[in-house]
């Protein structure tokens, strides 16, 4: 690596970790400890999916998360076990179990919700037009860099090959 990029790098941790340290402190005590329920990255994506759909079946919760079944079945129990969902029956075919928000849950999600809306609103109402443009541009070129991450990230699949005599 050279050493202008090691410089760089080191203004990026310096800026992000400052800039960490002083929102910590100006987020309330009740906001901070609401921020995603406590929950795991997996937990808040499940939340997300159950308020966009309402109720969900267990394939579509594993195949939005891209974990196993069996994984996606041990999250969904933690959350079930906190209050925070439930599992029905299908009226159509009652071998679906579907899983949606408990009136906990909602009133939970949705007063997180509230809060980040609030918030956000906040933010973006005291940004120009320029400004607000310049924000769409960058948090697109975060994406794209993600998106470019993830891709180099993954794997290629190895087939697995079993000799049959």
């Amino acid at each position: 690596m050279e050493w202008k990029e090691q410089g760089a790098q080191a203004d990026v941790f310096e800026f992000i970790f400052e800039y960490v340290e002083e929102v910590k402190e100006l987020l309330s005590s009740d906001l901070w400890e609401n921020i995603f329920l406590n929950c795991s990255k997996n937990e808040v994506l499940i939340f997300w999916l159950l308020y966009r759909k309402r109720e969900v079946n267990m394939t579509e919760i594993a195949d939005y998360i891209h974990v196993p079944l069996n994984t996606a079945t041990g999250i969904v129990n933690r959350m079930e076990k906190s209050g925070f969902i439930v599992r029905t029956r299908s009226r159509e075919d009652k071998r679906v179990v579907l899983i949606e928000f408990s009136e906990k849950g909602m009133a939970q999600f949705e007063k997180l919700v509230q809060e980040l809306m609030h918030y956000g609103m906040k933010v973006f109402g005291s940004l120009t037009k320029e400004e607000m443009e310049l924000f769409y541009k960058v948090a697109g070129k975060v994406k794209d860099v993600l998106r470019e991450e993830r891709k180099a990230e993954k794997p290629a699949k190895k087939v697995r090959k079993i000799t049959i005599e």
